[in-house]
């Protein structure tokens, strides 16, 4: 009896090779070696064919893989003394096969039998203003949609009749192709695999057992939802087909751009602008929030850029947490527009700052100390 090949060598594969690493070659050596492939020696490739299928069934098993790894051919060969053969090769072990190598190509999958499948989900993008994602809102929009059809009530057939049985599968939704020793199913070419045939159609949807509608919606958004969020509205969906359920709805969030305020997770952020005067002496100024103005404390020699948090005047995440907090960086005006009287005035104000060795511009004072240490080294 002459050696069998490596189980690898055949699938052309690595000993490390991975699971889909097998698959992916087994089915293009397959395609390779088919009989009906290569009519001009079939009876090769028949033989090349039951090699592949017999490597494949024992190194896509992971028991018998092992023992094949550690034992050779001895450890899944029953007749060598192993446990693990891969039985015999007939016609309905290459039926086997064509059908997981080649279903897809036939159609093998996607409508149920009887042709009952699930409408489609829709998506629709709602843009609503920041105030209505803190707070919550309920909004009506309309949009088009496959529906069921009312005057056959989603049959497809003319009212008072009834979809028949499929003369060419007889119901079943899928029909067998017989060629040699191959057998191949697929989906029924009348019927289209839904095992019914209308010989009357419905008048309205011509068939289809949907038309195309408008219908309003409303849509209720909880509080604290942000841009990219979605809203499912189940059942809302196109309508099935042969009676299948409805597909969903989902909306999608996009908040517009507010005025005022940015928004971050459960944070906000705004800028308020202060004069150099309050910067320099404090004082109490009114700021926005979203539920209405507050007042913002500033201390005496504040600087431009500085961050005030107002706690809890922020959002409350739509999925739970704590509600965030309102950020309002300070922003110093310098002055503009100035007379005479008030140049002169900035004037006497910067000579009395210069003088008496004191310093009162610590950043600029700092920024210049660091200048001066680069350039020295």
């Amino acid at each position: 009896m002459a050696a069998k090949e490596d189980f690898y060598k055949l699938l052309g594969v690595e000993r490390n090779a991975s699971d889909e690493e097998i698959k992916k070659s087994y089915r293009k050596m397959a395609m390779k070696f088919h009989p009906d492939r290569n009519k001009d020696d079939p009876e090769t490739a028949e033989a090349k064919f039951k090699q592949i299928k017999e490597a494949y069934e024992i190194l896509s098993d992971a028991k018998k893989r092992a023992a094949y790894d550690q034992f050779g051919h001895a450890g899944v060969d029953p007749s060598m003394g192993g446990r693990g053969g891969a039985g015999g090769f007939g016609a309905e072990g290459f039926s086997d096969i064509f059908g997981d190598v080649f279903g897809d190509i036939f159609g093998g999958g996607g409508r149920s039998r009887g042709g009952v499948q699930r409408g489609a989900d829709l998506r629709y993008n709602l843009e609503i203003t920041l105030e209505e994602a803190v707070a919550g809102t309920e909004q009506k929009i309309r949009i088009p949609v496959l529906t069921a059809c009312g005057e056959c009530a989603g049959t497809g057939a003319k009212k008072g009749s009834s979809p028949i049985i499929c003369t060419t599968c007889h119901g079943h939704g899928q029909v067998r192709m017989q060629q040699g020793f191959f057998s191949v199913q697929q989906a029924c070419p009348t019927c289209r695999g839904t095992g019914k045939q209308i010989k009357d159609p419905c008048g309205k949807c011509y068939g289809q057992g949907r038309v195309q509608e408008s219908k309003t919606l409303s849509a209720k958004i909880p509080a604290g939802v942000d841009t990219g969020d979605r809203i499912r509205l189940t059942g809302e969906g196109e309508a099935g087909e042969r009676g299948g359920p409805a597909g969903d709805l989902y909306v999608e969030i996009r908040v517009k751009q507010h005025d005022i305020f940015v928004r971050d997770g459960a944070n906000l952020y705004c800028e308020v602008p202060i004069s150099f005067v309050t910067a320099c002496l404090g004082d109490e100024i009114k700021v926005p929030t979203l539920d209405g103005s507050v007042m913002l404390k500033i201390p005496a020699e504040t600087q431009t850029a500085k961050q005030f948090r107002l706690r809890g005047k922020g959002v409350k995440p739509v999925r739970g947490g704590p509600v965030g907090d309102l950020l309002c960086k300070v922003l110093v005006e310098t002055p503009v527009n100035l007379t005479k009287e008030q140049k002169a005035l900035v004037e006497k104000l910067g000579e009395s700052l210069t003088g008496g060795g004191k310093h009162h511009s610590p950043q600029e004072h700092s920024f210049l100390d660091r200048v001066k240490n680069f350039f020295d080294l």
